[in-house]
């Protein structure tokens, strides 16, 4: 039995119903563009009022066709859909893609309409894609009616997406600089199938189709959990994906009762479920179009990060340069062996170094002639060649392209060419694009991109246990328990998962500060309030006993207050560990600058749980303030290893259990290995 994924990319045969002769229609436009990419299946077209549209028998209704449709394509009145549909359903059909308008984009009674048509298709097994959908294209047919129709290619790239347009607006750029493509598949209202459903299709079927190339554009992502188990499975077999996600919601949209959660945002959650996929996430299509070509010009080669400039100007080759290293790139030297063999090639003037500078007197021969010299005595010390080029009118950029092209086929070391001639050698360009090459338009555009693969997130394998972590205890814990969870409870819990506290004690009235354990200097909070440092409920430094009293008077003062909880002063840097659940995407992680400048500076990294130890080192490497908390001119930092520790046993510790909504570890502070969850608080459903 054939796939889906087997009939959306190569049917046996595709029905149109309500083809049509007027192109300036969709039923019109789709027929026209099947049948002038020389789709090698059956085209079935179903119009009651016309026996042939543009040359193709047509048929009255789908009961009269003579074979069913594997693949259709509904271009009927919003109204006729459904009994589309139920014929179609009759027939066997197994993929039916409507790209009929007027439904839950319109109004409540379309949405209503177009859910109906999902649950009848799920009821007949049947994958419906739309309505309100733009068609598809692979490299066997062009069954889409809108926007640019590319010749596609076996070997390049699978555009998932949520819009129509979006393919057609990326699309005019990416072909216009040589990108190449496999297919195109659009969702529409993703009624039924979504963007999730597709990636489920293409991992479950990847022995047939191993396309490794995969571009997404989504504006919503409707099951999470299974679009993270199909993305990171895909990952594993080697694919490369980037991708768009709009519709973002700010932080700060929503109420929240900790720290964390006043960070999160949905948008958050969606960076941390593209990091934990291995999907590079991007902002446009001009990004989206720059990280596919890096993506497609090195394949697997996608590890490095020494680059060696080659240009016929200096400006260029510096802006480069510069872009390179703010990516964490390296221009290394040339080797000296290398920079003496340039030198007797390129022309009085010109740079042995790197950026290797050829001057605008270049021509194809000294072109060949430098790539040659770097290929033979730099593989293994260079991973990538960046060629920039403009038309100095002083030799035939045709033929330096031609040898630039032979050069890209045959380079040990992959090469990426920025070719800033869109003008001037329009022709030129037209043929290099012509024989299958790529090319940029700004250096600077390329170096970026660059680094978005090169430090693209990567899978790692998630902690499944830690010493000192206690699941039994933390569910005796735990039992029973909702809201917001006492300071004794708090700690209870912390202490199961491994996590150290300083010493505490709860003072309920006023004669039991002559009992306090500690020595001075003291901290005193006070007990209740949720935000403490809000309602002014911390008191630092407490050196007396007279002071002390003077802190509970003042602290049992604050509305709410119960009580005041008391611990020895524990100086050092302060950072916040924290998690928070994001509906359907699980729990968030935190890890960032903490104290009472958390929500002032925002320097916050979230990544989502289970985390795996390169995850917690990233999350802790990738602050703004990480120099600040190694320790910075002679002051003392914090271990990094036993920072990386605690963010693992939170993530357990919200693994374990889910109930957990939000919490915070608000100060960690200390110093070295020596440190404390200063404050926390726990919230349960």
């Amino acid at each position: 039995m054939r796939s889906r994924l087997d009939i959306l990319l190569n049917p046996l045969n595709i029905a149109v119903i309500g083809g049509s002769e007027d192109k300036s229609k969709p039923g019109g436009r789709i027929v026209a563009n099947i049948l002038a990419h020389h789709y090698q299946g059956e085209l079935l077209i179903v119009n009651p009022k016309q026996s042939h549209i543009q040359g193709v028998r047509a048929y009255p209704g789908v009961a009269d066709l003579p074979a069913a449709p594997e693949l259709a394509l509904i271009a009927v009145p919003a109204p006729a859909v459904p009994a589309a549909v139920e014929a179609l359903a009759k027939r066997g059909t197994p993929v039916v893609v409507i790209l009929s308008a007027g439904f839950g984009e319109l109004n409540a009674a379309g949405k209503q309409t177009e859910q109906e048509l999902a649950r009848f298709c799920t009821s007949f097994n049947m994958l419906m894609l739309g309505p309100n959908c733009s068609g598809l294209m692979s490299f066997a047919h062009a069954a889409k009616f809108a926007g640019i129709i590319p010749e596609m290619k076996a070997d390049g790239f699978d555009f998932l997406s949520g819009s129509g347009a979006s393919i057609d607006f990326l699309v005019e750029q990416a072909v216009k600089r040589g990108l190449p493509f496999n297919s195109f598949l659009t969702v529409g209202n993703s009624a039924q199938s979504g963007i999730t459903d597709l990636l489920a299709l293409f991992d479950e079927n990847f022995e047939a189709h191993p396309s490794r190339l995969k571009l997404l554009y989504l504006e919503s992502i409707q099951k999470p959990a299974l679009f993270l188990k199909h993305a990171r499975s895909l990952a594993q077999k080697g694919c490369l994906m980037a991708g768009i996600k709009s519709g973002t919601t700010q932080a700060g949209s929503r109420a929240a009762a900790s720290h964390t959660g006043a960070l999160a945002s949905n948008d958050t959650a969606v960076q941390a479920l593209f990091d934990k996929a291995g999907i590079i996430r991007v902002s446009s299509r001009l990004e989206l179009v720059d990280v596919a070509m890096i993506l497609h010009g090195l394949q697997t080669k996608t590890d490095g990060k020494r680059v060696c400039i080659i240009t016929d100007a200096g400006g260029p080759g510096v802006m480069l340069a510069d872009e390179l290293n703010r990516q964490g790139l390296e221009v290394p030297p040339l080797s000296p062996e290398t920079q003496s063999l340039l030198a007797e090639v390129l022309p009085q003037g010109g740079s042995s170094l790197n950026p290797v500078d050829c001057l605008p007197a270049r021509n194809s021969t000294l072109l060949a002639r430098v790539l040659e010299i770097i290929n033979r005595h730099e593989s293994g010390r260079i991973d990538y060649i960046v060629f920039i080029l403009g038309d100095s009118g002083l030799a035939d950029n045709a033929e330096i392209y031609r040898t630039l092209g032979m050069a890209m086929q045959n380079s040990a070391i992959p090469i990426l060419p920025s070719l800033c001639t869109a003008l001037s050698s329009q022709a030129a360009l037209e043929a290099f694009r012509q024989d299958g090459f790529y090319y940029f338009e700004d250096e600077v555009s390329l170096a970026r991109a660059l680094g978005r693969v090169v430090n693209r997130p990567r899978l790692s394998r998630p902690v499944e246990n830690l010493p000192g972590f206690n699941p039994a205890a933390l569910s005796a814990c735990l039992a029973g328990l909702s809201g917001v969870l006492t300071p004794e409870h708090t700690r209870r819990v912390l202490e199961a998962a491994g996590v150290r506290l300083p010493g505490q004690v709860i003072l309920n009235n006023v004669d039991e500060i002559k009992n306090v354990p500690f020595n001075f200097p003291w901290v005193m909070k006070v007990v209740g309030p949720l935000h403490k440092s809000d309602v002014g409920g911390v008191r630092l430094n407490i050196h007396s006993i007279q002071a002390a009293l003077s802190a509970w008077s003042n602290l049992m003062q604050i509305p709410a207050a119960s009580g005041v909880l008391v611990q020895p002063m524990i100086s050092g840097n302060e950072v916040i560990i924290g998690a928070q659940r994001e509906d359907q995407f699980g729990h968030l992680v935190a890890f960032g600058l903490g104290g009472i400048y958390t929500e002032v500076f925002k320097d916050v990294q979230f990544a989502l749980a289970p985390l795996s130890l390169e995850e917690a080192q990233r999350m802790i490497g990738s602050l703004k303030s990480f120099a600040l908390i190694k320790g910075v001119r002679g002051q003392p930092g914090m271990d990094v290893d036993q920072l990386a520790d605690w963010l693992l046993r939170i993530s357990l510790l919200v693994q374990h259990f889910p109930a957990i909504r939000e919490m915070d570890l608000n100060p960690v502070k200390g110093t070295g290995s020596d440190l404390y969850a200063v404050d926390a608080r726990i919230i349960l459903d």
